[in-house]
């Protein structure tokens, strides 16, 4: 059994700790500075403690003697966490979209002798896997488009949007440059620019530039793809709003403040719609062509909790990559790239499969066990946590 070292309780830990213990291959430990926010792990049975992440020469004898780190902590963490599993010689798996912490997590795996995978949620990751599974057979890539929304189902404010992941994270996307490739040359490419406007299934949205949705595909198709672009996607307004915030109001430059504005006046949701929309463009077998993969994954109960569609779909990354790291899918030492895992592979993955349609010829389900009832609960995503959308 795989000893897992989970830092980070928080919305999203609890749903990688629910899928990591209850499987029965992994013995986790989860660390939080919360009690509070332990309390839940304990309900499933996974053994946690406190712990203070600030200092971090005490990190690496945190991290000693697990097999692997999966950090579920605020962005601005991963770079001292994996400088810690560095150290301390363990394999490390973050969700981090920030783009200057991936760069150093890329020297740090330079010459290691363990593993480093940032990278591994929603947007970096699972994206990335689609859009480069996508872009195989292509014989010129004219045009890559990535567009991720996590969205309240159910918007009924001014901005059109409700808390569903991480605030800090939400702000540094708003805030910071936007890798792309336009005319096959990498550029940087401001946030909150390049609106553009389309529906699905009879519903509006808006998508604009965010920062570190790519990850490192910009790299991995440098010289093949002309055009490359990641935004994010909201309902239509919010754009705006957003930008009157940053800009007039000079809230960019106040980002604590932000932050605490955010919290306080716009309410959290775990009624929420995870939208993945991938289309690729180029030429294959001599014909100018389209491929397209799309998702819409919502909000359900499984396992005995309700989870939001953010919660399941992260969740369902990092976990997959935990699993086919340990099953020998994936190369075991150095930096490993999100689009290094098949998207087949990820599909068919226990926990990956939370991102699978009925095409792929599996339905969507995981089991949780909750070790300290014994009940198996059939947890899934199918029907009201997976609708596939028309491609």
């Amino acid at each position: 059994m795989k000893k897992i070292i989970l830092l980070g309780a928080g919305h999203i830990g609890l749903a990688i700790a629910r899928r990591l213990h209850g499987c029965g291959d992994y013995e986790v430990l989860a660390l939080d500075r919360d009690a509070r926010a332990l309390a839940p792990l304990a309900q499933l049975g996974v053994a946690s403690a406190q712990a203070d992440f600030d200092d971090s020469a005490r990190l690496p004898a945190l991290l000693a003697g697990a097999d692997a780190v999966v950090n579920a902590l605020p962005w601005h963490m991963a770079t001292t966490v994996a400088e810690a599993a560095r150290a301390a010689g363990v394999h490390y798996f973050d969700l981090t979209e920030d783009v200057h912490a991936t760069r150093r997590i890329m020297q740090l795996a330079q010459d290691a002798e363990t593993a480093f995978m940032p990278q591994c949620g929603l947007a970096p990751g699972f994206v990335g896997i689609a859009a480069h599974h996508l872009a195989q057979g292509f014989d010129d890539i004219a045009e890559i488009k990535m567009r991720v929304g996590a969205l309240p189902e159910f918007p009924t404010n001014e901005i059109k949007y409700n808390l569903t992941w991480s605030v800090d994270g939400l702000v540094n996307e708003y805030c910071h440059p936007c890798e792309a490739i336009r005319d096959g040359a990498l550029q940087e490419m401001q946030p909150l620019e390049g609106l553009e406007h389309f529906s699905i299934d009879g519903v509006e949205y808006e998508a604009f530039n965010t920062s570190g949705g790519l990850g490192t595909l910009c790299a991995t198709l440098a010289g093949r793809a002309a055009n490359l672009d990641y935004k994010s996607v909201r309902y239509p307004g919010h754009r705006d709003r957003l930008r009157f915030l940053l800009e007039e109001l000079r809230l960019k430059e106040r980002p604590e403040l932000l932050k605490d504005i955010l919290r306080r006046a716009v309410p959290a949701t775990m009624q929420d719609v995870v939208l993945v929309f991938v289309t690729v463009s180029g030429m294959r077998g001599g014909q100018f062509q389209q491929r397209v993969f799309s998702r819409k994954v919502f909000a359900g109960e499984g396992g005995g909790a309700y989870e939001s569609a953010i919660q399941i779909t992260t969740a369902a990354g990092v976990c997959a990559a935990v699993d086919l790291f340990f099953a020998g899918r994936l190369a075991q030492r150095g930096f490993i790239r999100q689009e290094e895992l098949a998207l087949p592979e990820l599909l068919a993955n226990r926990f990956g499969c939370a991102y699978a349609g009925p095409e792929d010829g599996r339905r969507q389900r995981y089991t949780v066990a909750v070790q300290s009832t014994g009940d198996q609960h059939d947890s899934s995503t199918a029907g009201s946590g997976l609708r596939q959308l028309a491609a």
